[in-house]
């Protein structure tokens, strides 16, 4: 998953000073073009970028950080957004980049808790992440055969908790 290379979003990117030495950055080592995978915090960032580059660029040129010629070299910057998020819930594509390895990682963790569970006929509790978007719970709890699945895009009826505890109980 994307946390293994130590990716996050940068604090200092969400000024115009962060996104003035990033401009500058890109310009001292002559790169034009980004590859921006992440979810909606990072794909925003780089859509600001990107509306305001220009705008950086006049700003470098103006404090003597770079000259007019770097200006019209690398007056333009082409980025490419790519959707990097474990809740599958963006528009027009079939699933983004971490969501079936987080269903993996789900999937893996109910098979070893299963035997335990049944061995000691106890109920297990299990929370997946997926912030507004419900999709890695409804989908983990299908391949898992769970008996009872909350998800945001479907807030449980008044009095779910008297159907679950007779469930529970069988």
């Amino acid at each position: 998953g994307g946390t293994v290379i130590g990716s996050a979003r940068c604090k200092s990117f969400r000024t115009r000073e962060g996104r003035l030495q990033a401009a500058c950055n890109l310009v001292q080592r002559g790169i034009t073009n980004l590859c921006v995978i992440g979810g909606d915090g990072s794909l925003t960032g780089a859509n600001l970028f990107r509306e305001e580059w220009s705008g950086l660029l006049e700003e470098l040129a103006q404090k003597g950080k770079i000259d007019e010629e770097a200006v019209k070299k690398y007056a333009y910057l082409n980025i490419v957004g790519m959707v990097g998020s474990i809740d599958n819930d963006f528009c027009g594509t079939d699933m983004t980049i971490g969501t079936d390895s987080a269903l993996h990682r789900i999937i893996e963790v109910v098979d070893a808790i299963m035997t335990t569970a049944q061995s000691h006929q106890r109920t297990f509790v299990l929370e997946v992440m997926g912030r507004h978007c419900g999709y890695l719970a409804l989908v983990s709890a299908l391949a898992c055969g769970a008996d009872w699945v909350f998800i945001p895009e479907y807030p449980p009826e008044e009095g779910w908790e008297d159907s679950m505890c007779v469930k529970l109980s069988e």
